[in-house]
């Protein structure tokens, strides 16, 4: 009988449950459903002590082992994140005996992800330096301006660089550990565990971690929030400045500073990510024709389309449709 893959995920009080119970559950599954003739998985959850955690939600998360226990070669690294909230923001924790050990351990290591905020430990321990990585939309750039060395990307659901993995918010932990049993043990693996968990199956790493509505902050202006309803149901009608400013009864120079004051954007990048976001769900589940995508998107043409796909996904609505 092969020798398991052993998965080592590490825990610290305040973690969120789901960065490790997650993932450890995508690695059961896959070993009860891959059978006794697969390699399967040994999951443990490592702490400082050894001791048990209390996680964010109140739960006490049990360990199998302390950190100094943790001997010999390590399959898969991961490390669970948490995050504090701190007046109107986030914080994400820093565990200074986690990062230490992570340095230590690390070269023990096939593979390395971390969960959610756990990317902020990985680039604490230098282990992110040079690399592109994600992370939890809402702490991402501060992972970006304290470690200028790591090429952030708040967009994705997880990125792989080598054997180094991260991911964003805390579900997206299990599409990560369900990519890493498709390298592992193939697509097949990896669909009848998705089948078995009922997990939505096609959250590959590049798709976007929120919607363009949830990345834009709610205004304080009533009027601009509706519009914003408004423009994601009428993404095929005429969005110009002068259409939009007309609608809320604002002269075209005075909306534009007000919309930019009150998300962070202006209304043509916000009006051509919303079209992009139409466009991409149309591409992942139907079977729609470039040109009619492009029309209902709001989008006009198929070559603005592919122009709008290439700038902001740099890749073509065709490999997208293949991929997602």
């Amino acid at each position: 009988m092969p020798q398991p893959h052993r998965v080592v995920i590490v825990a610290f009080p305040g973690i969120e449950l789901l960065d490790a119970t997650g993932p450890a559950e995508v690695f059961s599954v896959a070993t009860r459903v891959g059978g006794a003739d697969r390699r399967g998985y040994v999951v443990r959850i490592a702490t400082a002590d050894g001791g048990p955690v209390t996680t964010s939600s109140g739960v006490r998360l049990m360990a199998d082992m302390a950190f100094e226990d943790v001997a010999g070669p390590i399959d898969t690294l991961l490390v669970s994140g948490a995050i504090e909230l701190v007046g109107d923001g986030v914080e994400p924790v820093i565990d200074h005996e986690v990062t230490a050990w992570l340095r230590r351990a690390a070269p023990r290591a096939r593979r390395i992800g971390s969960v959610c905020a756990g990317a902020h430990l990985l680039a604490a321990a230098g282990l992110l330096e040079g690399r592109p990585a994600t992370t939890h939309w809402l702490t991402a750039g501060r992972l970006a301006a304290e470690h200028p060395g790591v090429r952030v990307d708040p967009d994705p659901i997880f990125i792989r660089d080598g054997r180094v993995w991260t991911c964003a918010g805390v579900t997206s932990g299990m599409d990560m550990a369900l990519a890493m049993v498709a390298e592992d043990h193939g697509q097949d693996l990896a669909l009848a565990t998705a089948r078995m968990m009922v997990m939505y199956v096609k959250r590959s790493g590049g798709q976007s971690q929120f919607s363009v509505p949830l990345s834009v902050r709610d205004s304080s202006d009533d009027r601009i929030d509706e519009l914003r309803r408004w423009i994601t149901e009428h993404l095929a009608e005429d969005l110009s400045l002068e259409a939009l400013a007309a609608r809320t009864h604002l002269s075209a120079r005075h909306f534009a500073r007000l919309f930019r004051r009150s998300t962070s954007t202006t209304p043509a990048a916000y009006v051509e990510a919303a079209r992009l976001e139409a466009a991409r769900r149309m591409l992942e589940d139907s079977d729609r024709g470039l040109p009619e995508v492009a029309a209902a998107s709001g989008l006009g043409s198929v070559e603005t389309l592919h122009r709008v796909f290439r700038r902001r996904l740099g890749t073509t609505p065709a490999e997208y449709r293949r991929r997602f």
